[in-house]
């Protein structure tokens, strides 16, 4: 135990100890945490759904008439009538010939890639993919082989270099929506690379689904090539609201999945309410309310990013509701966090291992339902905090 401690110890020394703050209440623009009210700039409740009266009825309704729980994993008896009518319905949203669901994001791509990779084959992965996408590689034995990120240049070079010994599938994957810096992936050179080399292309699109393209459908419709991404892997738990994870794929695919991926087999499927409170997420998100949320949110991003950008402040080449303020240090970036928290704005510090070092930065995420005020006054504030630390850090480098 005492080793344990010690090395807590130089985790909070080094700025990289993490502990939970408890919010009491639903995931709103604002929130209390210990008795105060802090405007919420860290979830991923991007249209503001997750405490939305329908999805909130949708659950109560599904818990009271199917139960709890689903009591086993879906290939045992736990394969219950909404789990079947909520893949038909992302089937149906993603235009594919079928979806399975998984219990969260992680499992989902942890179970994807292992489910349908292998010892001869070949995944070709963005150095800032997800790290449920870099456990998935490694849990399928596959070969791995990183490109820098979004070089569609560097991408195509690798590839020529593996076609000579190629002996199985290969597989190209991606986030759609980088979570760290807010971006968005060149889906349409990925596209034109995957047909080029006979490659699988799989995208990541947890940050991108309900929130981009004109229908919510994502970030391959928001770039035009909804129908050419083989794998479609999403989640529930942001822009829907929800909870949970799928993928939309070719049948023959969502077949293999259901016998060969290992988080799904061996885990006890979603529950009723979470299943209802997806299906008439996605109702929502398909609707002219879920339009209007879109433009809103969109109206936010340019809001808010154009003044951090004019203040000259770095977002990390952000285009999306991820909205990075690149640091540095981890402990600047953890005092700053701090700092901000005192003064009403929850706004986490990202680093290591998330971020590589020297590259910490403060994360926010960006809602529907935030006000322009509340967002003109935040960005303000981080703006000030951002520049006092500045100064302060310019002042100890002259003392020492």
């Amino acid at each position: 135990m005492s080793q344990l401690q010690h090395q807590l110890d130089w985790l909070k020394k080094q700025g990289l100890l993490r502990t939970l703050r408890c919010v009491d209440g639903p995931q709103d623009a604002w929130v209390t945490i210990d008795g105060a009210e802090k405007l919420l700039l860290c979830s991923n409740n991007y249209l503001g759904l997750a405490n939305h009266p329908l999805l909130a009825e949708a659950s109560s309704r599904a818990a009271r008439d199917f139960g709890s729980g689903s009591g086993a994993s879906r290939l045992i008896s736990g394969s219950m009538r909404l789990h079947h009518q909520l893949e038909e319905r992302v089937a149906a949203f993603k235009e594919t010939e079928g979806a399975l669901l998984f219990n969260s994001g992680y499992a989902a791509n942890n179970g994807i890639i292992q489910g349908l990779m292998g010892p001869d084959d070949v995944v070709f992965s963005d150095s800032l993919n997800h790290a449920s996408i870099i456990d998935g590689c490694r849990l399928s034995g596959a070969r791995i082989v990183v490109f820098p990120h979004n070089d569609m240049a560097a991408l195509e070079e690798r590839l020529i270099v593996e076609q000579h010994q190629r002996k199985g599938r290969w597989l190209i994957v991606v986030d759609g929506v980088f979570s760290m810096d807010g971006d968005i992936a060149p889906l349409n050179s990925l596209v034109a690379l995957k047909r080029r080399y006979d490659a699988w292309l799989m995208v990541d699109d947890a940050h991108g689904g309900g929130v981009l393209g004109a229908r919510g459908r994502g970030s391959a419709e928001s770039l035009g090539c909804l129908g050419d991404i083989d794998l479609q892997m999403g989640t529930f738990g942001k822009g829907f609201g929800s909870y949970g994870a799928y993928v939309a794929a070719d049948r023959a695919v969502i077949d293999t999945l259901i016998n060969r991926s290992r988080s799904f087999i061996f885990s006890t499927s979603l529950p009723p309410a979470v299943l209802a409170a997806s299906l008439a997420a996605i109702d929502l998100v398909d609707s002219p309310e879920g339009a209007k949320r879109r433009a809103r949110l969109e109206s936010n991003r340019e809001l808010f990013s154009h003044i951090l950008a004019e203040a000259g402040l770095d977002l990390c080449g952000s285009t999306t509701q991820i909205v990075p303020v690149l640091i540095g240090e981890a402990n600047i970036t953890m005092r700053l966090s701090e700092q901000l928290f005192a003064q009403g704005i929850f706004l986490s510090g990202i680093r290591p291992p998330t971020v590589s070092a020297g590259t910490c930065r403060l994360r926010a995420t960006l809602m529907a339902d935030h006000s322009a005020a509340d967002l003109r006054r935040a960005a303000e504030t981080i703006i000030r905090v951002v520049s006092e630390g500045n100064n302060e850090r310019a002042r100890q480098d002259e003392l020492s």
